[in-house]
């Protein structure tokens, strides 16, 4: 069974229709949580990607399997939709083939599953996916269930998580969790778009939209004229890392309806500098912000580009956040 939502292709220059992704979650207004992992499954490295969606009536979850070398257009999948009356749904397992001869098993446990609000469940879970009797990918915090669940040993190669992408919903203030570093902590990343009158002005013409990113309640980006720099990209330290912060605003601002806005986290694991202040900046690893319409590039030897943003190869993961502004 094919995912409805759409599974993206990270990293990849054959990537689906961006445009009818985004029309099915426009459609749905459904909150959509991917994770893309890339191991060894059925002799060929792959990526597996996991999709969580939420709206008024269920959870759901998706499994993809990519096809081997890659080959986008081949994928193998099976979808598993956690109402609330459907209380067996949320245990089970599912099967499908792979390369015609190879059989993937997908097992879960959800009965417990804690969500606390989120897209994607947070604790009490376990999603394993399952193949020539190893555990190629285990998610959740009930490893030791799952393991006895599927009766198989840990994979010799540990699945690499290669992008995040999520589609959430607000008005003015946007926040996700993410985790830069395996070993790392997990961030509270905030976003919030805001008007600040002109000499205490209260009329359209005297408000000038600003936008303020938060790290752990920390202000690390500050941008005021929004209209004029509605597209751009700034360098924060976290502790030892640096990340890079790329955001396009401009259907914010300038399309009616229901639009999103992009923002893109990439961590560069590159940086020596040791710096344990959440607000210091970078101004020279990074140019100015750029009021330009045109998309940025701020760095050569790209491993991908995603809506115009072209994301440099200093590191494995990115997120990328669409963030839709609901009126």
């Amino acid at each position: 069974m094919q995912d409805s939502i759409g599974i993206p292709a990270c990293f990849s220059s054959a990537v689906k229709s961006i445009d009818d992704h985004h029309t099915a979650v426009t459609r749905s207004g459904q909150s959509v949580h991917v994770s893309v992992y890339r191991t060894k499954i059925a002799d060929h490295c792959r990526l597996i990607t996991i999709t969580w969606c939420k709206n008024l009536m269920l959870h759901g979850l998706s499994v993809s399997v990519e096809g081997p070398e890659g080959e986008s257009e081949t994928q193998y999948s099976c979808k598993v939709e956690l109402k609330p009356w459907y209380f067996w749904r949320k245990h089970g397992s599912k099967r499908f083939m792979v390369d015609g001869n190879k059989a993937v098993d997908i097992f879960w446990d959800l009965k417990a599953a804690k969500f606390n609000g989120e897209t994607e469940p947070t604790s009490e879970y376990y999603v394993a996916v399952v193949c020539d009797e190893e555990v190629v990918l285990l998610l959740g915090d009930l490893k030791k269930e799952a393991y006895r669940r599927t009766g198989c040993r840990p994979a010799l190669i540990d699945p690499i998580l290669v992008s995040k992408k999520e589609h959430i919903f607000g008005k003015r203030k946007f926040s996700t969790r993410a985790k830069f570093h395996e070993k790392g902590r997990c961030h509270e990343i905030q976003i919030e778009c805001k008007n600040k009158g002109i000499n205490g002005g209260d009329s359209s013409s005297e408000v000038q939209p600003e936008m303020e990113i938060r790290f752990d309640g920390h202000l690390v980006i500050h941008v005021k004229h929004l209209q004029w720099k509605f597209r751009g990209n700034e360098s924060i330290h976290l502790h030892k890392m640096r990340v890079e912060v790329y955001w396009d605003v401009h259907d914010w601002l300038f399309s009616p309806g229901l639009k999103h806005a992009l923002f893109i986290f990439k961590p560069s694991l590159s940086c020596t500098t040791s710096m344990s202040s959440y607000n210091s900046l970078s101004s020279s690893s990074s140019p100015p912000l750029s009021s330009s319409s045109t998309p940025l590039s701020t760095q050569t030897g790209s491993s991908g580009s995603v809506e115009g943003f072209t994301v440099s190869e200093s590191s494995e993961f990115c997120l990328f956040l669409y963030a839709w502004k609901v009126e």
